[in-house]
């Protein structure tokens, strides 16, 4: 390998928006993220509601504003 064209790849730690932190090794450096594998439905078998309001309850609530 060349020497000096290459980014570092040093120790990183990601923090989740729950609170977890996982330490892990990137070229990126420390980073937060809004969802994990420990909070997230798919994985937690648990279901919560990411986004309340999504596309279509938008469209749905225009549709009855163009009607009146």
């Amino acid at each position: 390998m060349k020497e000096g064209i290459h980014p570092k790849y040093e120790t990183v730690t990601i923090k989740c928006a729950c609170g977890a932190e996982i330490v892990t090794k990137s070229t990126a450096g420390d980073m937060r993220v809004e969802i994990c594998s420990k909070c997230h439905p798919f994985f937690t078998g648990k279901q919560k509601f990411v986004d309340a309001g999504g596309r279509v309850d938008k469209f749905k609530k225009r549709l009855e504003a163009a009607k009146k």
